[in-house]
């Protein structure tokens, strides 16, 4: 997953509350979830509560689950609060701050908590594309005709700045199946918006610290296709996200997990001929 770790403080810093909702308006029926997750990201989240903030869809509720931070992220997000206390387009704003077991330890939280129609995973340091990310995919998901399991668009890459660099290398296709995962995981996390019905029947698997989120697409994916929903392209750039996530700097592990979860939903021998593949066009691009 291609965002920063979470650890967590010593277990026993006890628990910190910073939960305030506001207005959840029932003009529109589809409310949106961003999950943030965080420890000691003082100096990246501010931008991704920016991006969040400036959404200009109004049924928005943000989740941010923090693992008990020992800087000044709660500041930010105390000062968020207060400004959408004001706000034109008010979100609704949940923080739970507490020690956690890991990124995807406050990964399950959030889906836990979250109430709207679907959740997307948006860490410190990443935002969205643009002030219509979520009413571009708010409009996707209501224009299908049966309620999608997923709506999904694409990424780019960013440095610490938050300068564009390129779009990412693996690009979603128009027609997105759970078995495209097995040329990798197409659509990035952060462009990946989940039903919440059934992100609570897949919770993150904790046995795996970096490729999580790649098993938890797939399961996801199938499902939906056990129930025939449409998994639908928004057709737009969702996010754009740091190049140096948790993926990239433990980038040999991550394959590791990826291999295992690979062989898991598609077979050795699917998952050796890919990766076999996968040698060869890296080869190739050299």
């Amino acid at each position: 997953m291609e965002n920063q770790m979470t650890e967590s403080a010593p277990q026993d810093v006890p628990p910190r509350s910073c939960q305030a909702t506001t207005n959840h308006s029932h003009t529109e029926p589809l409310k949106l979830t961003v999950a943030t997750v965080t420890f000691n990201a003082g100096k990246l989240i501010e931008r991704t509560i920016h991006s969040v903030e400036q959404q200009d869809w109004p049924h928005v509720e943000h989740i941010i689950v923090d693992g008990n931070s020992l800087d000044d992220t709660l500041a930010h997000i105390h000062h968020y609060q207060e400004r959408n206390s004001i706000a034109a387009i008010k979100h609704e704003i949940q923080c739970l701050s507490e020690p956690d077991q890991g990124l995807y330890d406050a990964m399950n939280k959030a889906i836990d908590m979250a109430t709207g129609d679907y959740i997307v995973f948006l860490n410190a340091g990443d935002t969205f594309h643009s002030t219509q990310v979520l009413t571009q995919v708010a409009k996707a998901a209501q224009a299908a005709k049966r309620r999608p399991a997923v709506v999904y668009g694409h990424t780019h890459i960013v440095d610490n700045d938050g300068h564009y660099l390129r779009p990412r290398h693996l690009t979603p296709p128009a027609h997105l199946t759970w078995r495209s995962f097995r040329n990798g995981m197409l659509v990035c996390h952060q462009a990946f918006f989940a039903r919440t019905d059934l992100a609570r029947n897949h919770h993150y698997n904790l046995r795996y610290r970096y490729s999580a989120d790649y098993d938890w697409c797939v399961r996801i994916m199938k499902q939906a296709a056990a129930e025939s929903s449409p998994l639908v392209d928004a057709g737009i750039v969702v996010a754009d996200y740091l190049e140096q996530g948790m993926t990239t700097l433990h980038h040999k592990a991550s394959l590791r997990e990826r291999f295992h979860i690979m062989t898991q939903h598609y077979g050795w021998m699917t998952t050796l001929a890919r990766h076999a593949w996968f040698a060869v066009r890296s080869v190739a691009k050299h």
